[in-house]
């Protein structure tokens, strides 16, 4: 059984940081991408990040470039956001997702994950 846990999640003010932990279990960790997107409230659901596989490329959304960095320990079998310079508008519940599969173009479509975790929430106060 697939099982995806996000911790890390918190209150923090503007310019603060927060590092995501996203513990997975089930799956085959150097197999699967993983990937973070958030959720604002009445907003819909947008991909953040995607760790790769392997030697693939990361992708980011524009908005977070330079801010946010995505890792993965497989020996842990977890996946981190570290998440720095952080603004108001970062503010949403952050999920983590993955798929038997390397990011790709398509890494930013909800549809094309298959397993999701429950969501830690992320409050940037300004």
């Amino acid at each position: 059984q697939v099982q995806l846990t996000e911790s890390g999640g918190g209150l923090v003010q503007s310019g603060g940081s927060l590092r995501l932990s996203c513990e997975i279990s089930g799956i085959t960790m150097d197999a699967n991408s993983v990937a973070w997107f958030r959720q604002a409230p009445g907003q819909d659901r947008e991909a953040v990040s995607c760790s790769p596989r392997t030697i693939e490329l990361i992708r980011y959304r524009d908005s977070v470039k330079g801010r946010f960095t995505i890792s993965r320990d497989n020996s842990k079998r977890t996946v981190y956001l570290q998440m720095n310079s952080l603004k108001p508008e970062d503010t949403a519940v952050y999920y983590c997702a993955t798929r038997r599969n390397s990011c790709g173009s398509n890494w930013y479509l909800r549809r094309v994950y298959d397993y999701w975790g429950q969501g830690t929430q992320v409050t940037v106060s300004s």
